[in-house]
């Protein structure tokens, strides 16, 4: 039977407090049996990893899936360097976009769509640390501003 839908397996939820988020892509990846295997027990790491274009090609750099169980000497390495699948006009907008200046390509999910493993892959800007100060003041702020709605509404009732 196939698998329908999409199911997370890692996601990076520092990139979006370490960045922000220009524009994304969904794109395939290039795996072996066991790292299949591996994602399909739910383990993976995207903590430190990163993209890099390379020669025309992405690759997903640093990308932690630790070695099958139940694998034998053919096991992969944990954190070997994965070719993503893309289209060659969206490479060549990621090449111009990265050199441009101060951007980088950060992967935000790993996931599985319909059976196949897919990576968000975000093209991001560094923030700074007033940058990120900012954004947890105004979540702060916007957390705050719900919980009074939230009492004035339970007050009402």
């Amino acid at each position: 039977m196939k698998e329908k839908g999409r199911k997370v397996i890692a996601s990076n939820r520092r990139a979006r407090h370490d960045y922000s988020i220009i524009d994304s892509y969904e794109c395939g990846i290039v795996l072996v049996g066991t790292e299949v295997k591996s994602l399909r027990a739910g383990k993976a790491s995207l903590a430190a990893a990163f993209a890099t274009v390379d020669n025309g090609e992405v690759w997903l750099r640093n990308l932690h899936i630790p070695e099958y169980t139940q694998g034998t000497w053919t096991n992969h390495e944990p954190r070997r360097a994965r070719k993503l699948l893309m289209h060659r006009e969206e490479i060549a907008r990621l090449v111009g976009k990265t050199r441009e200046g101060g951007l980088t390509l950060v992967p935000l999910a790993l996931y599985f769509s319909d059976g196949k493993v897919k990576v968000e892959l975000a093209l991001a800007r560094g923030k700074k640390t007033h940058d990120k100060r900012q954004d947890l003041a105004r979540r702060d702020a916007q957390r705050e501003i719900e919980r009074a709605a939230g009492r004035r509404h339970k007050g009402m009732a």
